[in-house]
């Protein structure tokens, strides 16, 4: 930053103290014992902040640590039909759902078709549908049933997460 260059100058608190000479504003911040840090550079002219830099960055890397911790990072459970279940089965495998489903975890529905089923793929859909009309009140569909080699892969999402 070149001294005969005009800034614009926040104090400590973020109170404005105006715009005066950058020679000036770094005098002012060495007599408070602090650091003349450019804080929008972009600005016409130049904003400056008077500052401790070391705390300011110690704030934000602890800010930014926090706010990690805090997510919750959404998990992707699996659950596997095949195109020979039966309704009971399919209550079971929605029961399980449900509980990923309300922990807020994605659910990636697969079905692994073998031999003559190969021949049929639209019976799997079909069965992924059906498993989908029993979720359907918690879940929505994020990625449609697709056909994907010899498995059909559907991908659901808690209502409350979009």
């Amino acid at each position: 930053m070149s001294d005969n260059l005009d800034v614009r100058v926040k104090d400590e608190t973020g109170a404005m103290l105006g715009i005066m000479r950058a020679s000036q504003a770094k005098s002012l911040a060495d007599e408070r014992r602090l650091d003349l840090v450019m804080i929008t550079p972009n600005a016409q002219p130049p904003v400056c902040q008077i500052m401790d830099y070391g705390k300011y960055r110690f704030d934000t890397a602890k800010k930014a640590k926090d706010a990690q911790k805090n997510q919750k990072k959404a998990d992707i459970k699996e659950i596997r039909l095949s195109i020979t279940i039966d309704t009971g089965d399919i209550n079971t495998k929605s029961k399980q759902a449900r509980k990923f489903l309300t922990d807020g975890d994605k659910v990636k529905v697969s079905i692994r078709m073998r031999g003559r089923q190969m021949a049929r793929p639209q019976m799997g859909v079909d069965i992924m549908y059906s498993f989908f009309e029993t979720v359907k009140d918690i879940a929505t569909i994020e990625r449609k049933p697709a056909v994907d080699g010899r498995s059909i892969i559907m991908n659901l999402v808690p209502i409350n997460a979009k």
